[in-house]
C-alpha cells in the first residue's frame, strides 16, 4: 500500500499536465513558449506569426500551428487547455466552457508585478511552475542590471504613427528603472495617445526611443536632423513594448543602453 501511495504521488503531476494547450493571445504566447516544452503546444495564436504584431522570434513562432481564436478552430485541435486574453470574445470563451473545455483567463500585466504573477500562473497551468520560477528571475536580473543612479533623463517612446505610451504603463515604469522620466506629461498626453511629429520637434526630449518605421522618418526630417547634436535617437523596436513577460529583458536591456549613451 505504502509503495501504491508514493507511486500514485510521483505519477499525478505528469498526468495532470497539459498536453495540448491553445493560446489565443500574442502576449501569452511569448510567455508560453518559455515555460512549456513544444510538445505541450497545439497552438498560438496568429499574431504570433504576423511580423508586425509578434512578441516572439518569427522562426520560432512559425514551428507552431497558429489560430484565428474562433470557437470552431480551437475544439478541432481537442485542447486540454486555452490560454485566453481577457479582450476574447466573450461568445467564445462560452462555447468551450459548455464543451467541457478547460479556459484560463489572463488581463495585460501592465506592471513588472503584475508580469512577474502572470508568469508564475501560466507556467503553473502548463504544469512547468519551476520554468514560471526561472524566467522571474531573468526579469528580476534584468531590472536590477538595468537600474541606474542619478537624477532621471527625459526621455519619449515614439513609436508608429506617433503612438506614445505615457504614465501608468509598463513602458513607463520600465522608462523609470532604466534612470529616464517619460516626457509624454509634458506633452499634456494621456496613458496612450498620439504625438504629432511637429509637437516633437517643437520641444524634443533628451533621448528619444522610435522604431524602425520613424526611424526612416527622423532621418529626413531637416528639422529633427538639426536636433540630432543634442537629442539622443536610439532604435526601439515597437515589439518591445507590445508585451510584457521575457520581452521585458530585451526592453530593459535596450533601456540601459541609450541611459549609458547619455
Amino acid at each position: 500500500m505504502r509503495l501504491l501511495a508514493v507511486l500514485a504521488l510521483v505519477a499525478t503531476p505528469a498526468l495532470a499536465r497539459p498536453q495540448r494547450i491553445v493560446s489565443t493571445n500574442p502576449c501569452i504566447d511569448a510567455v508560453l513558449v518559455q515555460v512549456a516544452d513544444a510538445r505541450q503546444i497545439a497552438a498560438i495564436s496568429h499574431y504570433s506569426q504576423d511580423p508586425a504584431a509578434t512578441s516572439i522570434p518569427l522562426a520560432q513562432a512559425r514551428r507552431f500551428r497558429a489560430t484565428s481564436g474562433t470557437a470552431e478552430e480551437i475544439v478541432a485541435l481537442r485542447p486540454d487547455l486555452v490560454l485566453a486574453g481577457a479582450h476574447e470574445a466573450p461568445a467564445t470563451i462560452a462555447a468551450l466552457k459548455r464543451l467541457g473545455v478547460r479556459v484560463e483567463m489572463f488581463g495585460v500585466a501592465d506592471t513588472v508585478a503584475a508580469s512577474r504573477a502572470q508568469v508564475n500562473a501560466i507556467a503553473r497551468a502548463a504544469g512547468q511552475p519551476q520554468r514560471g520560477t526561472a524566467l522571474v528571475a531573468r526579469i528580476d536580473a534584468a531590472v536590477a542590471a538595468a537600474r541606474r543612479p542619478g537624477p532621471a533623463v527625459p526621455a519619449l517612446i515614439w513609436q508608429g504613427d506617433g503612438l506614445v505610451p505615457g504614465q501608468g504603463t509598463l513602458a513607463d515604469e520600465l522608462l523609470r528603472i532604466a534612470g529616464f522620466r517619460n516626457a509624454s506629461a509634458a506633452y499634456g498626453l494621456k496613458m496612450w495617445d498620439v504625438l504629432p511629429l511637429e509637437y516633437l520637434a517643437a520641444r524634443p526630449p533628451r533621448v528619444l526611443f522610435a522604431d524602425a518605421r520613424n526611424d526612416d522618418r527622423m532621418s529626413r526630417h531637416p528639422i529633427l536632423r538639426r536636433l540630432a547634436g543634442r537629442v539622443v535617437m536610439a532604435h526601439f523596436h515597437e515589439r518591445l513594448i507590445s508585451c510584457a513577460g521575457p520581452t521585458i529583458v530585451p526592453a530593459l536591456a535596450r533601456l540601459a543602453a541609450a541611459r549609458a549613451r547619455v
